[in-house]
């Protein structure tokens, strides 16, 4: 969600070794020009394209090459959203929208030649999974939405639980947070941000802390513009991290997802503190149709705490 917190993952993830077989995010990859603007894209495997779409909103897409695996059955794309990684910058922060993204996807499946394309939306990733299959139905083959979110309400959960287990377990960031805000400091501002961040990436987001330690310094070139909070705050609001507003204020398909016609999966973490398991398991009744699966000793990253379990999952699932 935070940046500093997405870029820890993305640090530990490329530390784990993912990847190291596999296209390197940075070289092996390939530009397609898509509404107007270069969208950077890195493609491999074989069979039927997969579509990754980044959490964020903000994150570019190193932090999902974990799933590279899943390359034996499929073509795996990952690409960067407009504003983030190595593709363009937006001409005015107002292009970056939900509505933006959906059309982006759309304009990138047709460039690359696809009739229909399987997508696996992680966190923010599948809010625009989930309003693109229902605005573009027939050119979805399969949808996974994996710790992610069907509604505003749902996001806003997030936010109130995250600032509740910091206000409990971290008293002494939550009461420094608390002096800068009477200051009238919000969300998008610098101090806030560098105050939020003293939360470890695990305690949130995690089953076992472990995980997602740093351990030693990355080697390499940098991945540019990994994380871009200008994406983040424009569409999650100025204080996005205590109030949503803007895009993330008003998406809500809670209606809309039982009238989805393809195969659908959804992944939950027991121990996820901010798509939170009491939201996530309402997906059942929203989209009845769907697999609903909660892994059991993961908190937002199945991929990284449970990969074999969640790979053997999405490959079954992934077949019909």
């Amino acid at each position: 969600m935070r940046q500093c917190i997405f870029l820890l993952l993305i640090i530990v993830l490329s530390q784990a070794g993912f990847g190291q077989q596999y296209p390197d995010s940075q070289t092996d990859g390939q530009y397609y020009e898509v509404n107007g603007a270069k969208l950077w894209t890195v493609r491999h495997g074989d069979g039927p394209p997969l579509f990754f779409i980044a959490g964020g909103p903000g994150g570019s897409h190193p932090g999902l090459r974990s799933f590279d695996p899943l390359s034996d059955g499929h073509t795996l794309v990952y690409f960067d959203a407009l504003g983030r990684g190595k593709s363009d910058l937006a001409k005015d922060v107002t292009e970056y929208s939900i509505d933006r993204d959906v059309e982006d996807l759309e304009g990138l499946r047709k460039a690359m030649g696809y009739n229909q394309i399987a997508i696996l939306g992680h966190s923010y990733g599948g809010v625009v999974a989930q309003a693109y299959a229902i605005k573009y139905p027939m050119q979805v083959s399969h949808l996974i939405l994996a710790n992610s979110f069907h509604s505003f309400l749902m996001w806003q959960a997030n936010d109130d639980n995250c600032n509740h287990e910091i206000k409990t377990n971290y008293p002494e960031v939550w009461d420094t947070l608390m002096i800068i805000r009477e200051q009238g400091y919000v969300s998008s501002d610098e101090i806030h941000q560098e105050i939020y961040g003293r939360v470890p990436y695990g305690f949130l987001y995690a089953y076992n802390p472990d995980q997602f330690v740093r351990r030693g310094k990355p080697t390499g070139t940098p991945y540019p513009n990994r994380f871009n909070s200008e994406v983040y705050y424009q569409m999650v609001g100025k204080d996005g991290d205590f109030i949503v507003g803007s895009d993330i204020g008003n998406f809500d398909f809670r209606t809309k997802l039982k009238d989805l016609p393809m195969p659908i999966l959804v992944i939950g973490g027991r121990f996820d503190r901010v798509a939170v398991p009491k939201e996530m398991v309402k997906y059942k009744t929203f989209c009845p149709q769907c697999e609903f699966v909660m892994f059991e000793k993961s908190g937002h990253n199945p991929q990284v705490e449970e990969p074999e379990k969640e790979f053997e999952l999405i490959r079954q699932f992934l077949q019909k």
